[in-house]
């Protein structure tokens, strides 16, 4: 009994895990299924599907989720569960579809979502309970569908953060009081009602405030209603596709509330001459209105007008008009305005773009009083018509005049003309073929701004006054810029020919210069510092050569991502080819790249401080002299290795120091080079006992007959003159049966002992004899010896060599001996 409870806890606990298991499964399931259908929605709080042919909202949608586009694809109905996880979202997308049902509960669990779009669907019907949980939308777009009104009640009563609104089709023919009951305020309303043909009065009341109010409506009952009801809550009431025609209702009626309306204007609108007059007059009544707009319109009379009622109905509030490709269909035939002289005194902005004017008349101009603003751009204005257009006192008050893209030809007869508006200070005369330019032209005096982009001016003159702030000649070829502006601060030279930036010293003020799109290289920090007051450089788009020092002052310069526009993907290396088309902001270039001539500077550095320490260490260690001997012994290795005996010329070749000159020419020669007495011989055929032992007859003629002198060769009296001294040592030591060496303390300091030793060196172990005779005048230590002559050393220790007695007794040994080693 006491097991019972137990078990069934256990049972209950174990279907928990197991319901959790299978809810976790299903949910990895869905989730994997989403993965598959929209890839874009792994792992990011974005999922585009859109494009991908679903005939349905994909499941595993996450809470994780805040973007969800489904647009263009086939879905035509939206389920209840559907979007029921994602309760996060803030932007869903469903435009182009084919839906045409939607649960009332789909929109359930969305009480975050800010933009719902709807458009271009087939709903046939709207029901408020699918907007009454989207507590926090913004932005509705159900525009595109098939419905013909909005129902009996406002399917946007819960809407209460609601700021745009677009709706209406083709097919939405009835606005109904009450359909926008619970919208207070809206940025922007935007009704598609081309074929409305019920308005009740009073549908649009409701809503206090409406920045901007598009309509496109085409009856004109319908147009004074909704203007009526939008009096106390539009600012700027755009009518597009109406055509205008003769109503003499009042637009205002009796009303305390203040009028709002501020701007209005026509799209596609149709007028006529007489509902041109007639609108003039209406539109007077709206006193808060400021601006009047008309874009792409038609205007299908001549400019026959009936100016008598205009004049009688007062004047008008509006303070700016503007005209953009008017159509006048019979423009030739259009009469010049004559008697709304009175209508135009106190208009401030005049704006008639690409409608073909190509004339206005100077009685009409001058009483443009107050107009400050006059834009003709892109008409038919030609040079013989300015006369007319700007005559004298036309314009009175003019500041700003913008006749870019017209037909003049002559710069001079603009400039002449312009001369009539003495308060004239911005004029835009760009994209005009004047192609020339005179060195000097009349101004207006307080001419501050100047557009001469696009003229085809081929250079600048003395023409260009200068009293300009603000100059623009962009894309007129130029190849350089040499005008002396003081005042000038602003400066645009995009996309002509020039390859260097303008010179400071005649622009001081400039604060802002574009060069974008030139033939510039490079510029350095000295130039950009030369302009004092710049804060803004454009350069972009040129063909930048991306040297070390281009690279090292743009990446390095404090503050210049802020001066330079476009930076960094506007500024792209042109060269080193290793490095086109990369932005110069991401180059590195390496040390031997950018400093080439500093290190070719080093190397060649390094390379003379290695010659240095090779000459040093030769010197120190006698390369040179390693050098001469090595050459001059293998000179010497292609002659004979031993020279014929009748070449032999002396006994001896003696080499020994200066410093031993006194012991060698008046010792040793005096004993060697003189005749010496013959030898007394006891022999036994004359002295010896008879008897006794034989000697020979041949040693008795060789020693008992005189000695015959020695000839030795010296430099100081044998070297022959002018030959080059390493010869005259070669030579004197082929041509001697000896070489004898007189060696002391000043024999090993002497380099020309040291050469006469390695000569006699080479030829004692080239030809393996005993040619060379050493004799020490004094006693040298072995250490004294340079190390280069070890074989020298060598033959010292292991070969006996004849050292100069002090004492005379053993100075006759000595030459005995020394005369024997001769002879050998």
């Amino acid at each position: 009994m006491f097991n019972q409870p137990k078990q069934k806890s256990t049972a209950t606990h174990t279907w928990q895990v197991w319901a959790m298991y299978v809810v976790l499964a299903v949910s990895l399931s869905e989730e994997q299924a989403l993965k598959q259908v929209c890839p874009s929605c792994d792992a990011t709080q974005s999922c585009n599907c859109s494009s991908m042919g679903l005939d349905f909202i994909p499941s595993g949608l996450t809470d994780k989720i805040t973007l969800l586009d489904l647009a263009r694809n086939r879905i035509k109905h939206i389920r209840a569960h559907d979007l029921q996880q994602a309760v996060n979202l803030r932007t869903l997308l469903l435009q182009s579809n084919k839906i045409s049902s939607i649960d009332e509960d789909s929109f359930v669990s969305l009480g975050k979502l800010e933009l719902l779009d709807l458009s271009n669907n087939r709903l046939a019907h709207l029901s408020p309970r699918w907007f009454e949980h989207l507590v926090s939308l913004q932005h509705l777009h159900i525009h595109g569908n098939c419905y013909s009104d909005l129902g009996e009640s406002s399917p946007f009563s819960s809407l209460r953060n609601l700021s745009s609104l677009h709706l209406g089709n083709p097919r939405f023919s009835t606005i109904r009081q009450g359909n926008f009951e619970g919208i207070t305020l809206l940025d922007q309303l935007w009704i598609e009602g081309s074929n409305l043909s019920v308005y009740e009065p009073g549908s649009l009341k409701s809503i206090k405030k409406i920045n901007h109010m598009i309509i496109s409506i085409r009856r004109v009952d319908l147009f004074s209603a909704i203007v009526r009801d939008l009096l106390h809550s539009a600012i700027w009431l755009e009518i597009r596709e109406i055509k205008l025609d003769i109503e003499n209702e009042k637009l205002v009626q009796n009303s305390t509330l203040p009028l709002t309306i501020q701007k209005m204007t026509f799209t596609r609108a149709s007028f006529s001459d007489k509902y041109a007059s007639q609108i003039m007059v209406l539109l007077k009544e709206i006193t808060s209105l400021r601006e009047l707009e008309s874009i792409d319109s038609v205007l299908e009379g001549n400019g026959n007008w009936n100016t008598e009622l205009i004049k009688v109905s007062g004047q008008s509030s509006v303070e700016t008009v503007s005209v953009t490709n008017m159509t006048i269909l019979h423009f030739y035939l259009f009469l010049d305005l004559k008697g709304l002289e009175s209508q135009i005194s106190k208009l401030k902005r005049l704006s008639i773009a690409s409608s073909k004017v190509f004339m206005v008349p100077c009685s009409l101009a001058r009483n443009f009083l107050s107009l400050v603003y006059l834009d003709f751009h892109d008409n038919l204005l030609v040079n013989n018509r300015l006369s007319e257009t700007i005559c004298k006192d036309a314009w009175p008050s003019l500041q700003t005049l913008n006749l870019s893209k017209n037909s003049l030809k002559s710069l001079n007869q603009t400039a002449k003309y312009v001369t009539n508006l003495p308060k004239l200070n911005n004029l835009d005369i760009s994209q005009n073929n004047f192609g020339e330019i005179p060195d000097v032209c009349e101004w207006p005096a307080n001419l501050k701004y100047l557009n001469l982009s696009r003229t085809q001016i081929p250079k600048l003159t003395a023409c260009i006054p200068s009293t300009l702030e603000v100059l623009d000649i962009s894309a007129n070829n130029l190849k350089e810029f040499n005008l002396h502006l003081p005042f000038l601060k602003e400066l645009y030279l995009a996309k002509n020919q020039l390859k260097a930036l303008p010179d400071a010293a005649s622009i001081p003020n400039l604060v802002a210069l574009s060069i974008r799109g030139n033939k510039l290289n490079s510029f350095s920090k000295e130039e950009l510092e030369s302009f004092k007051k710049m804060e803004l450089l454009d350069a972009s788009a040129n063909n930048f050569i991306c040297s070390c020092e281009f690279l090292s002052f743009i990446q390095h310069q404090a503050g210049i991502g802020q001066m330079l526009m476009g930076w960094p993907e506007g500024y792209i290396c042109d060269s080193p080819l290793a490095v086109r088309g990369a932005q110069v902001g991401a180059i590195h270039l390496s040390l031997m790249e950018c400093h080439q001539s500093l290190v070719v500077s080093l190397i060649c550095a390094v390379f003379f401080l290695v010659i240095l320490v090779l000459v040093a260490i030769g010197y120190k260690y006698h390369a040179v002299w390693y050098m001469r001997m090595t050459w001059a012994w293998l000179r010497a290795k292609r002659k004979p290795k031993r020279a014929p005996p009748k070449d032999i010329c002396y006994d001896a070749f003696v080499s020994y120091s200066e410093n031993d000159s006194n012991w060698v020419e008046n010792v040793m020669v005096q004993e060697l080079e003189q005749a010496c007495p013959p030898f007394r011989l006891c022999l036994h055929k004359r002295d010896f006992v008879p008897g006794k032992w034989i000697v020979e007859n041949v040693m008795v003629q060789e020693l008992e007959q005189a000695c015959p002198p020695f000839r030795l060769c010296l430099h100081k009296r044998d070297f022959v003159p002018g030959k080059w001294i390493v010869d005259n040592i070669i030579d004197s030591i082929e041509k001697s049966h000896k070489t004898l060496f007189v060696l002391s303390e000043h024999f090993v300091q002497s380099e020309w002992c040291k050469y006469e030793l390695d000569f006699s060196h080479f030829r004692l172990f080239d030809e393996n004899n005993d040619a060379a005779i050493l004799i020490l005048l004094e006693p040298i230590q072995s250490q004294a010896i340079p190390k280069r002559f070890c074989k020298l050393r060598k033959i010292m220790n292991t070969k006996t060599y004849l050292e100069w007695p002090r004492e005379e007794e053993q100075q006759e040994m000595f030459w005995e001996n020394l005369k024997v080693a001769l002879k050998s």
